[in-house]
């Protein structure tokens, strides 16, 4: 038998775009849900956790993740590290080691531009990314890659400093970027809001929603954390990336439900009612989308799928 093929971050730099990475997510989407495991131990300042996922007959994968905030202020390492090992969902052979950090951004980026191909206007402009952490380029040209009328992004960041470079990265790219301090300014003025953040104190704030806004939380992924006040969620139309992660313990959608501003029932689907045409998306040019990305050891696999099959 074969050893497990390693693939790198460089590798995967290289063999992934985010065009042929959202389509295949929305394709994955249109077959039968798989299933997911997730196990987290550890705290907010040091977790350890562990996503699985099979797609039956077909692939099975884990993430070994870390998470580790305190590493952003050093500048040595990411605040979360990660591997993925792909299985052969026939005969159980492991195919391969792939840089689960790498992974992570690629797919939680086209995770959200999936949302926002389904959900958004069709020409938004502006678009404000609060957060200007790891996540927060890929992001950028996920969005970018599905809404390319998305000429003026605004950044925002508690730490100006971070802000700044994130604003001259992406000018050398040749996207047209701002730095804004002016949070609550720059949410009334957007079209697409993504946040990126580890927050435990609401950002954005339901009354400066302005009517047709397509709003994607990625960062808030634990019971203590949300980017969005609980009247955000009361004005909108409210979506999640995969119902089985976002009810469990995601604040930006746990902590609603609790204080009352939205019911279960008020969460209208996730991905694969919206890809499978079991729920509509957007219904008018007014409406205010909210769109939480919780994640899933399902798109792990999925994104792990196209690069081991991209490389072989």
């Amino acid at each position: 038998m074969a050893a497990p093929r390693f693939v790198s971050a460089e590798e995967i730099r290289k063999t992934l775009s985010f065009p042929t990475l959202i389509a295949a997510l929305e394709a994955a989407h249109r077959r039968p849900k798989m299933q997911v495991q997730n196990g987290l131990l550890g705290n907010e300042r040091e977790q350890y956790f562990v996503r699985h996922a099979v797609d039956s007959g077909r692939y099975m994968a884990s993430k070994l993740v870390t998470s580790f905030p305190a590493n952003l202020h050093s500048g040595a390492l990411p605040a979360v590290q990660a591997l993925c090992v792909l299985f052969d969902g026939r005969n159980g052979q492991p195919l391969s080691v792939i840089d689960g950090t790498e992974l992570t951004y690629w797919r939680t980026a086209a995770d959200s531009a999936l949302g926002a191909k389904i959900l958004a206007q069709p020409e938004p402009a502006t678009l404000l990314m609060v957060g200007a952490g790891a996540m927060s380029a890929p992001l950028i040209r996920a969005h970018r890659t599905v809404r390319p009328s998305l000429r003026r992004i605004i950044i925002w960041n508690r730490t100006v400093q971070r802000a700044a470079r994130l604003v001259a990265q992406l000018l050398e790219e040749g996207i047209r970027a701002e730095l804004t301090q002016d949070l609550d300014g720059a949410s009334q003025r957007a079209d697409v809001i993504s946040t990126c953040t580890r927050s435990n104190e609401p950002l954005i704030l339901g009354a400066n929603l302005r009517p047709g806004v397509h709003l994607d939380l990625v960062g808030g992924y634990t019971p203590a954390t949300r980017e969005a006040d609980d009247e955000a969620a009361r004005r909108s139309l409210v979506f999640v990336d995969f119902r089985e992660s976002a009810f469990d313990g995601v604040g930006d959608i746990a902590l609603a439900v609790a204080h009352g501003a939205i019911e279960e029932s008020d969460v209208l689907g996730d991905l694969y009612d919206l890809i499978g045409g079991r729920v509509a998306g957007r219904r008018s040019p007014s409406d205010i989308t909210f769109f939480k990305n919780a994640g899933g050891g399902h798109l792990d696999l999925m994104t792990a799928e196209l690069i081991f099959r991209s490389l072989v």
